[in-house]
């Protein structure tokens, strides 16, 4: 059986579409039929009806029917289906024939063309002839038809044509060529798709009819092709469900036949074809899992159905096939919208189809005798196109019985198979196969399934002899099952990798996997070890290294001339591999002793290097190379005949490299950027292991890490003195830092800093080293990198005499102290003025150069050293301001021209001393009423807690603008340390007083009375009334009565004031009761002023006054009882 032949047909696999055919369209020569036909053919959508369409000739001959059987009592059936009947009914023989014909109502020749266009409907029945195939007429009209019924003509004529054609009236049809021709068409479309759904239907009973004629003895066949073709032509009719149905039928018959070696073959074939059909149905019927358990019941079913044992491979062929359209059908179900899922995707399908034809590779090399000549004639050949029904043999087609029926030529026959299944390119198919599986399981993120059925297709490659293929595929996998340490896997491929590397004659690969197979990481035995390291090292000597065991005998020789060429090339001796990502059989870590080194010691490092191959192995040159190149003349170890160049196998070998740093490296990192050993020698090959950075390879993080756990759990106290080599860890990098400086710097200050002052730090810098520090420089004030707004409210300055401008800066560098002998101190003194409150960090960096000797090398070094303070910066004091009135009463508004009093409190917060310098007053609106006088607090010392209190006399002007608030001025304070020197600047702190409200009164009454009164004694009060306005006021007063005083004088009176003026009124007020009393109250109201009440006027006047108790004379009686 060719392998063509195990492809599932394309009208299997195709949807089945109502096939159409249309008559009378001259389509290349036309214009109009064009642009007819293409409107049926061209841009389909998804939404027109499913119907394929063809254009024929008029007198086209179609598929002769055969004469239909009344009775099957003596037909014994020679096959299941025939291979031509799908496509006879999709392609070939039609449901509809449509003729066109370009014929209008009112053609002036209509009777000549009518009898032409019923000429060639009889001519298509004719061809017709014994099918129920339907016949309809278009005619092809210029003009727009009228509605129905609206054209008499019409009608009539239309009668006329279908009798003259035999037609019914739903089979003619108008087609006018308008603009609108899309739109017709589509209508023409759905009645043709009617007539078609007629035909299939018709077709169907047609063949249902037939079932009463069978027995279930000889016509079993005839049970399965009658259930196929009615479960097709429903598909045709697109009745899916109902085709889904008797497919099933058909499934579930094709099953109960008889089963030998002879028919074997035919019932797999329809069985596979049955199951796709199936199968396809579910997905479209968007049921899946129904479609997976079909599969399955299908392979289930039929696996065990081997057959002849001498074509055992065809099977397996087979199930190969039945897996890949399975994949294929479910790939193409979720491309139009199934979701899958990573345990339920194509690719497991693929992956088994690829497992079936590796099955059948074997099963073919097993059978398959090779030397054999091809039989003659070819018992393959058939004598027609083909054969007759699916799955039969060629050489006896159409036998049913169990024997088959010349064993001679089953024989030449099984022969003619199995040497064409030697031609069979097995390895192409199997590697299509797996590369549909890994697309399908990259898709679905199943890595570990990738990668092992890449490993796969590498082996495959490997058979086909596609070497280069084949490394690329396994070298990709190997990265993974090195991360993930799958060594047994690892070293399965390593070694078809190396057969690979040794058919093509690769140098370079061939000594990678040799590296690898020795590593610790290879599962192999000892001998098989010692056996590649000695092919390993006649590579590395420039011979032709032994043949890989199980290598075929003719690649080999092909591959021994190939080494032969390799010998000879000159200049290509030289390889370079980078071991970082392999498992190499040297393993190397390397690292500076210390994660920093001052630039005055030397800098060292440690290299150290292990063999795990069965024999010792030899290097001739070691390399560290750095990130400052200068530096790797220093770390170069070269073969100089001394057996310390050689590993020992398990022995863990340490080397040394030191070098001294120079000093403009002096905060800069040095980092091992790679590690170079050279095996082998320039009269051989030179092999040059690189690692990146400090060494390490793959398997190197886990080690350390499973090293360090085991050493949480301790270890005894003789393996602690021995180099562990699990538990070396690995420096890349060290920083370069300057010499220790041996100087102390000692800071002198009285915290915490007040604000605004000149806070005063006294730097004291005592050298300790034994030689001469030059160039000694300060560097002080606030430490970058703190908030922004800190540099601009910090000043630094040296000069402590003047308070610092706002231009002086937050830190001053490099102040020039000179030289320091041993031994010997300096002073300096810094000046900070903090203008904000808050915690600040200050630096004192002291910076000095020094000539010292390291490893017999004199060199000068930079030497530093910091010192930070904190500082907080607080208030010195606290200002509170009020205004209260003459009577020291507190005041809300001030009223105009009214004296009143400001009082100062001036509260220390600070933990020293302060001497208060001197205080002033800038006033900007108001006026003193009083001279300008010396400060009150004048050299006034507070301490902590204690506070200093002023008074001012105030009066408020008329205010020309009428602002109902007016700016005070500012409160000026100086003031200093009490601890500080005299002539140290006093710091100005400036207290803006706050706005008051101003308020004018009309009438301004004040009094005149004395401190106190005494019981029963006259008390003169004198009241003065200004009128403060520029209109003559009335002014109505009146005494109320007391209980503490009698009074004398106009209980009730009725003034005239003029503009500026005062009047006086003078009452005797006679106490009656000692203590503070209250005066008998004054009501005044202003008749022109309704708005002023007389609360508002009087609260300039007293309202108490201190009554003594009236004294006793003292008679001579009682002094002399005294």
């Amino acid at each position: 059986m060719t392998g063509s032949q195990w492809e599932l047909p394309p009208e299997l696999c195709c949807r089945p579409m109502a096939f159409v055919a249309l008559t009378g369209l001259d389509v290349v020569y036309n214009a109009v039929h064009r642009a007819i036909w293409d409107a049926f053919c061209a841009n389909r959508r998804a939404d027109r009806v499913p119907i394929s369409f063809k254009v024929l000739p008029g007198d086209h001959e179609y598929p002769k029917c055969r004469t239909k059987r009344t009775s099957y009592e003596w037909y014994i059936p020679k096959g299941i289906l025939k291979t031509g009947w799908m496509n006879k009914h999709l392609n070939l023989v039609p449901a509809l024939v449509v003729l066109f014909y370009e014929l209008d109502w009112d053609d002036q020749q209509w009777k000549e063309k009518q009898s032409e266009c019923a000429t060639k409907v009889e001519i298509v029945r004719t061809s017709l002839q014994g099918r129920n195939t339907k016949v309809a007429v278009v005619l092809i009209q210029k003009k727009t038809p009228l509605p129905p019924g609206e054209d008499l003509v019409a009608s009539e004529r239309a009668a006329a044509l279908c009798n003259a054609c035999d037609l019914s009236g739903k089979s003619l049809f108008v087609l006018p060529h308008t603009d609108h021709l899309v739109g017709y068409i589509i209508r023409l479309e759905n009645a043709f798709y009617e007539h078609a759904q007629t035909y299939y239907y018709t077709e169907i009973r047609r063949v249902k009819s037939h079932k009463e004629f069978l027995n279930k003895t000889t016509h079993q066949l005839l049970f399965v092709r009658h259930q196929f073709k009615i479960a097709f032509f429903s598909e045709l009719k697109q009745d899916t469900q109902n085709a889904l149905k008797y497919y099933r039928t058909a499934y579930s018959l094709v099953h109960e036949l008889r089963a030998h070696e002879t028919n074997i073959l035919e019932i797999k074939t329809m069985a596979g074809f049955i199951n796709y059909k199936i199968c396809r149905l579910c997905f479209q019927h968007n049921t899946p899992l129904d479609a997976i358990a079909q599969f399955r019941k299908h392979i289930d079913l039929c696996k065990k159905k081997i057959g002849s044992a001498e074509l055992a491979f065809e099977h397996t062929a087979w199930m190969s096939k039945q897996f890949q359209s399975f994949g294929e059908l479910f790939d193409e179900a979720i491309k139009l919208g199934l979701t899958a899922i990573q345990t339920q995707n194509p690719g497991f399908y693929y992956q088994q189809a690829a497992c079936y034809s590796q099955e059948r590779k074997l099963l073919a090399q097993q059978l398959c005798q090779a030397g054999v000549s091809y039989p003659s004639p070819d018992p393959l050949d058939t004598p027609g196109s083909g054969l007759d029904f699916y799955g039969q043999r060629p050489w006896r087609q159409g036998h049913q019985s169990i024997d088959p029926p010349d064993p001679e030529k089953e024989k030449t026959g099984i022969l003619a198979l199995q040497i064409k299944e030697r031609d069979v390119p097995h390895s192409e198919l199997i590697i299509a196969l797996l590369s549909n599986a890994v697309a399908q399981f990259k898709k679905y993120k199943c890595p570990r399934m990738k990668s092992h059925l890449m490993v796969q297709m590498g082996e495959e490659y490997y058979h086909a002899k596609d070497y280069t293929k084949a490394l690329k595929l396994l070298d990709y996998v190997m990265c993974d099952y090195r991360t993930e340490r799958w060594w047994g896997l690892l070293t399965a491929i390593l070694i078809t990798a190396l057969r690979c590397a040794y058919l093509m004659a690769n140098v370079k690969d061939y000594m990678i996997y040799c590296m690898e197979l020795l590593g610790r990481a290879s599962t192999l035995r000892e001998e098989q070890k010692s056996k590649i390291e000695k092919n390993f090292m006649k590579v590395l000597m420039n011979e032709i290294p032994d043949a890989e065991p199980e290598s075929d005998s003719r690649c080999a020789g092909a591959a021994a001339t190939l080494w032969n060429d390799r010998m000879a090339l000159a200049g290509s001796n030289e390889f370079t591999i980078e071991v970082q990502d392999y498992v190499p059989f040297i393993q190397c870590k390397a690292r500076f002793l210390s994660p920093s080194f001052h630039v005055d010691h030397p800098i060292q490092i440690q290299v150290f290097l292990r063999a795990d191959c069965p024999h010792p192995v030899s290097f001739n040159k070691l390399v560290v190379s750095l990130s400052n190149q200068e530096y790797n003349q220093w770390c170069v170890l070269e073969s100089s005949g001394k057996d310390n160049m050689s590993l020992s196998p398990g022995i863990t070998r340490c080397y040394d490299f030191s070098f001294v740093a120079k000093k403009e490296d002096v905060g800069k990192k040095i980092e091992m950027t790679s590690i170079e050993m050279m095996l082998g020698s320039k009269s051989g090959r030179c092999l040059f292991l690189s690692w990146r950075g400090a060494g390490g390879d793959t398997a190197s993080a886990h080690e350390a890490l499973q090293a360090s756990r085991s050493s949480r759990r301790g270890r005894s106290m003789e393996a602690r003195h021995k180099p562990d080599w699990d538990n070396l860890t690995i420096q890349q990098s060290t920083m370069i830092i300057s010499r220790i400086p041996k100087i102390s710097i000692q800071l002198s200050h009285q915290p915490p800093a007040l604000n605004n002052e000149m806070y005063g730090i006294n730097i004291t810098v005592i050298s300790q080293e034994e030689a001469v520090a030059r160039e000694v420089k300060l560097t002080a004030g606030l430490k970058p990198g703190q908030d922004a707004n800190l540099s601009q409210t910090t000043h630094v300055t040296l000069n402590g005499s003047q308070v610092c401008a706002e231009s002086e800066p937050s830190l001053l560098p490099d102040i020039p102290l000179g030289d320091l002998n041993p031994g010997e101190k300096v002073e300096q003194s810094v000046y900070v003025r903090c203008v904000s409150t808050g915690p600040r960090v200050f630096l004192f960096h002291v910076a000095y150069s020094i000539d010292t000797t390291v490893e017999g090398q004199q060199i000068n070094c930079k030497c530093h050293k910091d010192e930070t303070v904190t500082i907080e910066t607080v208030v010195p004091f606290e200002v509170s301001v009020k205004f209260v009135s003459t009577r020291f009463e507190p005041l809300d508004r001030v009223v105009v021209d009214i004296p009143f009093l400001l009082l100062t409190d001036l509260l220390s917060s600070s933990p020293w001393p302060l001497q208060l310098v001197t205080s002033s007053l800038q006033l900007v609106t108001m006026t003193s009423s009083t001279p300008q006088c010396k400060s009150h607090i004048e050299q006034v010392v507070l301490k902590t807690g204690e506070c200093a209190s002023e008074c001012f006399c105030l009066q408020c002007p008329p205010v020309v603008n009428g602002n109902s608030t007016v700016a005070t001025g500012q409160y000026l304070v100086s003031w200093r340390r009490q601890s500080s020197s005299a002539d140290s600047p006093p710091v100005q702190t400036t207290v803006t007083l706050p706005h008051v409200m101003l308020e004018t009164v009309p009438l301004y009454i004040h009094a005149d009375l004395p401190s106190f009164g005494r019981v029963r004694e006259s008390l003169p009060v004198r009241y003065h009334i200004e009128n403060r306005t520029a209109l003559v006021q009335e002014v109505e007063m009146a005494v109320e009565p007391s209980d503490a005083f009698m009074f004398s004088g106009l209980k009730q009176v009725r003034l005239r004031i003029l503009p500026g003026s005062e009047q006086q009124m003078l009452y005797n007020y006679y106490p009656l009761m000692a203590g503070y009393q209250t005066l008998p109250q004054l009501n005044i109201s202003l008749p022109r002023c309704p708005n002023t009440n007389t609360h508002s006027l009087r609260r300039f006047l007293p309202q108490c006054i201190f009554v003594k108790p009236q004294g006793r004379q003292l008679d001579d009686a009682s002094i002399a009882a005294a």
